[in-house]
């Protein structure tokens, strides 16, 4: 079904690998596409609760977009190419399953765009971060001007922008760029220990939560008229009543997202 990523289904954690190891999984149009339509195959399966992007091989999560691809493209085709990669990435932010990044090597360029639509970045200790596009002569075209100031401020986001500075893990961890760092052999380990937590919570929460948080950056969004409607109207629901019946029962709660 897919050219250029991989996909596998553990424990109802959806796993979308991206697969071009002999060119440091760089995106070209084709992965980005196929990324959108193994996120729309993730959301669409019920049996799916949580979702991991993490690329092929032990050198890169991403190292950036095919650089050949648009080498000679237009106006016109470098806007098209921009927006579509804009419309993937913000449909793993807006995904209603928790996403999280397992960045196992260089996310550079477009591939820190990925891992920062992603809800939660989890790096081994090898893992370098960076948007290295004005080397070319360009700036992120996926996200990234606007991603890395929402994560880390806009002073620090800047320098790294400007500069094209690759960082470290322990760096990103500091800044507040990636939520963990582990070494390598733990990297999916920890991913799942995330996933496990999250779980157990009330979906139909979860996709409010990240729906109101997302709206924090969105001017055209008011987000706390957001969390008022939607803490009124979770509670017609019977994860609601599940939750609150299980608390006080002193038990665990089944939550059916319903």
């Amino acid at each position: 079904m897919y050219t250029y990523i991989i996909t596998d289904l553990q424990n109802s954690y959806f796993i979308i690998t991206i697969n071009r190891p002999d060119k440091m999984n760089a995106l070209n149009i084709l992965t980005m596409k196929e990324i959108g339509m193994a996120m729309d195959e993730a959301l669409a399966d019920t049996n799916v609760v949580g979702i991991i992007i993490i690329g092929a091989g032990e050198k890169a999560f991403v190292a950036g977009a095919d650089i050949a691809e648009f080498a000679h493209f237009s106006v016109a085709q470098g806007k098209e190419m921009a927006a579509a990669g804009h419309a993937v990435y913000n449909k793993i932010e807006q995904s209603s399953k928790p996403v999280i990044a397992a960045v196992n090597g260089f996310a550079l360029g477009g591939g820190c765009e990925l891992a920062m639509a992603c809800h939660i970045r989890v790096a081994s200790e090898h893992a370098k971060f960076g948007q290295p596009e004005v080397n070319l002569g360009i700036i992120p075209g996926y996200g990234g001007t606007q991603r890395l100031v929402q994560l880390i401020g806009k002073g620090k986001a800047l320098e790294l922008l400007l500069t094209a500075d690759i960082i470290k893990a322990d760096e990103a961890l500091a800044l507040g760029l990636v939520n963990h760092v582990v070494p390598e052999e733990e990297l999916l380990y920890k991913c799942y220990e995330i996933l496990n937590k999250i779980s157990a919570k009330g979906p139909l929460a979860i996709h409010h939560i990240i729906q109101c948080a997302n709206a924090v950056y969105d001017e055209t969004k008011d987000g706390f008229a957001m969390e008022i409607n939607a803490f009124g109207e979770i509670m017609s629901s019977s994860d609601f009543k599940e939750g609150t019946s299980a608390f006080l029962e002193k038990r665990q709660a089944n939550f059916r997202g319903e």
